[in-house]
């Protein structure tokens, strides 16, 4: 009698399986980082690792608008000479 029910059981369960439904949970999207704008994709165009502009979601390219980079400093007086 036990086995005719742990087989209806086990039947019921294989068939009901089917329905089961595996869905991957919905996440929110990852917070940007500093600079980045939300919604666009990030673009390094000359391959130097650095971002040179981005684009947004209708496929247009904007370039990166910024300020010169300052010079690099001047170099320190040498110590040798007469006292050196």
């Amino acid at each position: 009698m036990k086995i005719k029910y742990m087989a209806l059981a086990a039947s019921g369960l294989l068939a009901l399986s089917a329905c089961a439904k595996n869905e991957a949970p919905v996440t929110t999207a990852p917070p940007v980082g500093p600079g980045a704008i939300a919604g666009t994709i990030a673009a390094d165009r000359d391959g130097d690792g650095i971002v040179d502009g981005y684009y947004t979601s209708d496929g247009i390219y904007h370039a990166i608008q910024g300020p010169p980079c300052p010079p690099p400093p001047a170099p320190m007086p040498s110590r040798s000479g007469e006292r050196g």
